[in-house]
C-alpha cells in the first residue's frame, strides 16, 4: 500500500509480488527451521527423515487452514511462556555459571575484531555485519505481521501496535544477544545434524542429572519447533490476503479480492503451501540456502517501503515540524536495506539467489500481463460508454434537476440493480431489464459497493471522497429513472469484500423490499478462453451463490462486448 501510494502502482504491484513469495518463504523457512529443531533431538541416522517430515507437516497446516481452523492465542499462551522461560533461563544460567570467562571471551572478541579490520578492511567489515544482519531476515516476520494487522489489534490500535513493537523488539535484542554471548562463553561449534541452539544446550547442562537433562533439552527444542511451526501460519493467513489486495488492484485475477469465498481462501492456502513444499524439496531442507531467497524478497519490500515514507516526509516537510526526525529513521532504514539488498543479490546471485530473482521476475511478469488484459477489457467496455452520452443531461450531471419523481408503487414489482459506476454495463443491464421484462417493475433500487483498494487507502478524507462518488453514480441512475416516470432510490456500502458488502445490502434491501428481484451484468466475450473464464465474472456467480443461500431471487443478464 506504502509503495503504490506513495511511488507507483507499478512499484506497489513489485512489492506485492516480493512479498507474496516472502510469505511462501516464510512457510517453508519456518518449517524447515522447525524440523531442524525437531531432529536435533535424535540421532544423525534420522536426518534423511527430515524433508519428507517438513512436507507433511505443510500439508497438515494447508488442510487445517482449508478447514478453517486458525491458531488461537489460548493454545498459544502456554507453548510462549515455556519458550520464554526455558530460553531466558539459558541465557542467565550460561552468563552467571561462565561469568568468570566474561573477561577472556571479550579479549579475544576484540583481538577477532581487529584482526577483521585488518583483513578486511572497514567496508569488509560492515558488509560482513550487514550479511548478518540480513541473514536474520526472519526475525521480521512477527513485526511484519503486527504491521499487517493493526487494524485487528484492540483499541487504541495504533498505541497498542507500538507497545507491541517495543515488546518485541526488547525480546528480540535480549534473545539474540543472550544466545550469542552463551554461545562464546561455551564456545559452541557446529555439529552434524544439530543447530547450534541444541549443541549450546547440551554443552550448557553437562552434569546433570540424566533424566533431568534428557527432558529438559526436550522441552527447549519442542517449544523451539512449535513456535516455528506456529510462525508458519503467517505465511497461510498473510499471503491471501496480499493476494486480494493485488487483486483490487487488478494485478491478479479478481476472484482472489473475494476472501469471503471459502474457494478463494482455499485456492490462496493452496497455492501458498504448494509453493513452499517445492521450496523446501528445491533446497533439500536447507535452511541456510532458504534463508538467502528469503532476504532478498523482504529486502526488496524494505527497500520499496523505507523509499515511499523518506518521499512522504520530505513532502509533508512544511506541515510537520519534527519531518527531520522521521525523514532520518526511514533514511538509515533505506540506506540499510538497500546495501543489503544489493549486496545479497551480487554475492549471493550464483548461490541461490537469481532463484528468488527468478520466480519474483516471472510473478511481476504475469501480473503486468494480467493487469494489461483488464486494461483491455476497459476499452471494450467503454465502447458501451455511447449509452452515457444518450442518457446524459444538465440533470444527470448534478442531483439538482427537477424530475417527474413517481412514488413508490406497493402494487408493482421492484428490480434492484447492482451497478459498478454511472456507465454503459450499468446501462445497458438497466435497458436489459425494461426490455425484456416490460411493464413488469415498476420500482427501481441501484445498488453499489465501493471497494477500498491502494487509491484510497490513505485516510478518511479519501475514504469520503470514494463515498461521495458512489453517492453520486447512483444518483444519476436516479434521477434518470425518475425523469422516466419510475419510483427510484439508490443504496449503498463500502468496504475490502465487494461479496460480503453486497449480501449484506441485499439482506437489508431484501428487508424494506421483500418480493424484491436482483439484477447483475455478466460480461460475455466474442471468444471464450482461459483467460477470460480465470479472470472475469467470479464475482457474478460467487454473489448469485451467496444469495441463493439467503433465499434472495438473482438474475444474471448477458452483456455482449
Amino acid at each position: 500500500m506504502v509503495a503504490s501510494k506513495l511511488l507507483a502502482p507499478h512499484a506497489g504491484m513489485v512489492a506485492g509480488c516480493a512479498l507474496l513469495i516472502d510469505y511462501v518463504l516464510t512457510i517453508a523457512v519456518s518449517i524447515a527451521s522447525g524440523s531442524d529443531a525437531m531432529f536435533s533431538l535424535l540421532p544423525v541416522a534420522y536426518q534423511p527423515f527430515k524433508i519428507p517430515v517438513a512436507v507433511v507437516l505443510i500439508v497438515v497446516l494447508i488442510v487445517l487452514n482449508m478447514r478453517g481452523v486458525k491458531e488461537s492465542i489460548m493454545a498459544l499462551t502456554p507453548i510462549f511462556v515455556t519458550f520464554v522461560i526455558t530460553h531466558v533461563f539459558v541465557v542467565f544460567y550460561a552468563f552467571v555459571l561462565n561469568r568468570g570467562h566474561l573477561a577472556q571471551v571479550m579479549t579475544s572478541t576484540g583481538v577477532a575484531t581487529h584482526d577483521a579490520f585488518s583483513q578486511l578492511g572497514l567496508f569488509g567489515v560492515f558488509y560482513l555485519c550487514m550479511r548478518s544482519y540480513s541473514m536474520g531476515a526472519g526475525t521480521y516476520t512477527g513485526i511484519e505481521a503486527v504491521s499487517n494487522a493493526v487494524s485487528v489489534l484492540r483499541e487504541p490500535r495504533v498505541k497498542t501496535a507500538k507497545r507491541t513493537m517495543v515488546y518485541m523488539g526488547i525480546s528480540l535484542a535480549f534473545m539474540v544477544f543472550g544466545l550469542m554471548l552463551a554461545y562464546l562463553l561455551y564456545n559452541v561449534a557446529i555439529q552434524p545434524g544439530k543447530t547450534l541452539n541444541a549443541v549450546l544446550f547440551d554443552v550448557a547442562t553437562n552434569g546433570w542429572n540424566p533424566v533431568l537433562r534428557h527432558l529438559f533439552i526436550f522441552i527447549l527444542l519442542l517449544s523451539e519447533a512449535a513456535i516455528l511451526f506456529v510462525a508458519a501460519q503467517t505465511g497461510f493467513s498473510g499471503g491471501p490476503c496480499v493476494l486480494a489486495n493485488m487483486a483490487v488492484d487488478r494485478w491478479l485475477p479478481a476472484k482472489f479480492a473475494v476472501l469471503s469465498d471459502r474457494l478463494v481462501m482455499q485456492n490462496g492456502i493452496l497455492i501458498m503451501g504448494g509453493l513452499s513444499i517445492a521450496l523446501i524439496l528445491m533446497a533439500h531442507g536447507s535452511v541456510a540456502f532458504l534463508i538467502v531467497l528469503y532476504s532478498i524478497n523482504v529486502f526488496i519490500t524494505f527497500v520499496l517501503a523505507q523509499s515511499g515514507m523518506v518521499i512522504y516526509w520530505w513532502k509533508e516537510r512544511k506541515s510537520f515540524r519534527k519531518w527531520p526526525v522521521k525523514i532520518l529513521i526511514n533514511g538509515i532504514g533505506l540506506i540499510l536495506s538497500l546495501f543489503i539488498l544489493v549486496s545479497m543479490i551480487i554475492f549471493k546471485f550464483f548461490e541461490g539467489g537469481w532463484i528468488t530473482i527468478f520466480i519474483t521476475g516471472s510473478l511481476i511478469f504475469i501480473s503486468v500481463l494480467i493487469k494489461r488484459h483488464y486494461n483491455e477489457t476497459l476499452k471494450m467496455l467503454n465502447r458501451l460508454d455511447n449509452l452515457v452520452v444518450v442518457t446524459q443531461s444538465p440533470d444527470l450531471i448534478t442531483d439538482k434537476g427537477e424530475s417527474a419523481s413517481a412514488a413508490f408503487d406497493p402494487n408493482g414489482k421492484t428490480a434492484v440493480l447492482f451497478v459498478n459506476g454511472f456507465n454503459g454495463m450499468g446501462l445497458h443491464t438497466l435497458f436489459g431489464i425494461i426490455k425484456n421484462f416490460k411493464g413488469t417493475f415498476k420500482n427501481f433500487v441501484f445498488a453499489q459497493v465501493g471497494i477500498v483498494d491502494s487509491g484510497n487507502f490513505k485516510g478518511a478524507q479519501e475514504l469520503d471522497s470514494l463515498r461521495a462518488n458512489v453517492h453520486k453514480n447512483l444518483q444519476k441512475y436516479v434521477i434518470f429513472m425518475q425523469r422516466s416516470g419510475f419510483y427510484a432510490e439508490a443504496v449503498s456500502a463500502t468496504g475490502v469484500d465487494i461479496i460480503d458488502e453486497a449480501r449484506e445490502l441485499s439482506v437489508k434491501i431484501r428487508e424494506k423490499y421483500p418480493e424484491a428481484i436482483f439484477f447483475v451484468g455478466q460480461l460475455v466475450f466474442p471468444k471464450e478462453s482461459f483467460a477470460t473464464r480465470l479472470l472475469h465474472n467470479h464475482v457474478v456467480f460467487t454473489l448469485q451463490r451467496k444469495l441463493y443461500q439467503e433465499g434472495i431471487l438473482f438474475v444474471i443478464l448477458p452483456i455482449r462486448i
